[in-house]
């Protein structure tokens, strides 16, 4: 028994320290994870107010869980108030595995990002570990003392410590910046063009379709090949999903600019065979208190005489924000200024804003908002 549970003690240990330091090089992915959950619930009719209410708080959720889960696993290890602690890793591993089976058995969440966007596992896969790993803590906590402490109380807590201000420090460090493994389809050296484009293997969805036709009042419905004649009237045409496609959805998704008329303007700007600049806002109410290294960024670029467009889905506010700049240069703002969906925004740029270095649909580069001084523009 002994050696069960100190096998399960490293593996569980070891397991939410790792899930937690994924998750902490990009805090802001879980947030967004968290909030297609709210969103799910509140879709649902589920606390509707509440579950929008608590969308808002997504980001110190993330970062509490993050926190929670490396706190979790290093005192399991080192053994460091083992009651506390096998009670709270019992209680986390419910949570989650009522979340994973949310994500299953309902098919509203495609995933749960239980290990980040670089590590991405199926939705049966995270379900199957958790049910593991709730067995795993339900052994731990009925055979706690066999959990021998690795290092005297007062060691053990100073590590836990070190541990707890080691995890905030590196997500607010990526707050500022950018997530230091960069695992999503924008990341440098990709191209942008080239992975809006369909997959060469992609298998589509076969549908079945079938057409309704309406005579003397009797409505009847006719497969494709078996169309009625002409006295009868056209109804309505179904359309039934028969077999699923596979790997018919292109890496970078519902991402498009859009110019003030409403034309979409994303290939013209992508396809541009010379250095241009990405400046991404999601929106200016969550800028940084009294910032204002955009404006600069914006007007060294433009004295430099570079090229730079603007993406965000907030066209009037950032316009109202900007419009004195591009009339000191001789321009008009709404030739760079386009507008672009604010999910697809926080998909491509982890920090608001961000910026990005482009050649012809290639990310040569990206910073975050801390770091537009280090551009070079």
């Amino acid at each position: 028994m002994k050696l069960t549970v100190t096998i399960a003690r490293i593996l569980t240990g070891s397991l939410f320290i790792f899930s937690g330091l994924v998750k902490s090089i990009d805090p802001r992915g879980l947030a967004y994870k968290m909030q297609e959950f709210f969103e799910a619930w509140a879709n649902a009719g589920f606390m509707k107010g509440t579950m929008e209410e608590l969308g808002h708080y997504a980001l110190p959720f993330s970062i509490s869980m993050i926190t929670l889960e490396v706190i979790a696993g290093t005192a399991l290890l080192l053994g460091w108030q083992k009651k506390i602690t096998t009670w709270l890793l019992l209680l986390l591993i419910i949570f989650f595995t009522f979340l994973t089976s949310y994500v299953l058995f309902s098919g509203k969440i495609k995933a749960c990002g239980c290990f980040g966007d670089c590590i991405p596992i199926t939705p049966v896969q995270t379900f199957t570990k958790d049910i593991i790993l709730l067995l795993l803590a339900v052994l731990l906590l009925i055979g706690q003392k066999y959990i021998r402490p690795l290092a005297k109380p007062f060691i053990g807590g100073l590590i836990i410590l070190l541990a707890l201000i080691g995890t905030l420090l590196l997500q607010w460090y990526v707050l500022w910046h950018l997530p230091l493994a960069d695992c999503l389809p924008f990341k440098k050296g990709n191209n942008i063009l080239e992975l809006r484009k369909m997959p060469a293997n992609a298998i589509p969805d076969k549908f079945d379709m079938t057409f309704v036709y309406e005579k003397n009042g009797e409505k009847k419905q006719f497969t494709t090949d078996a169309l009625p004649d002409s006295s009868w009237t056209f109804v309505e045409r179904k359309q039934q999903l028969i077999v699923p496609g596979k790997n018919n959805i292109p890496a970078i998704n519902d991402f498009s600019f859009t110019t003030s008329a409403g034309n979409d303007t994303t290939e013209a700007i992508l396809s541009q065979q010379k250095n241009y600049y990405l400046l991404f806002i999601k929106d200016l109410q969550s800028y940084p208190h009294r910032w204002e290294g955009d404006a600069n960024l914006l007007r060294d670029i433009l004295r430099a005489k570079k090229t730079i467009f603007i993406i965000t889905s907030q066209v009037s506010a950032v316009k109202n924000r900007f419009e004195s700049i591009f009339k000191n240069e001789n321009m008009e703002a709404d030739n760079f200024i386009f507008s672009c969906d604010a999910t697809a925004i926080k998909t491509a740029a982890r920090t608001n804003p961000a910026l990005f270095l482009m050649n012809a649909g290639v990310v040569k580069d990206k910073w975050g908002w801390a770091d537009f001084d280090e551009a070079g523009y």
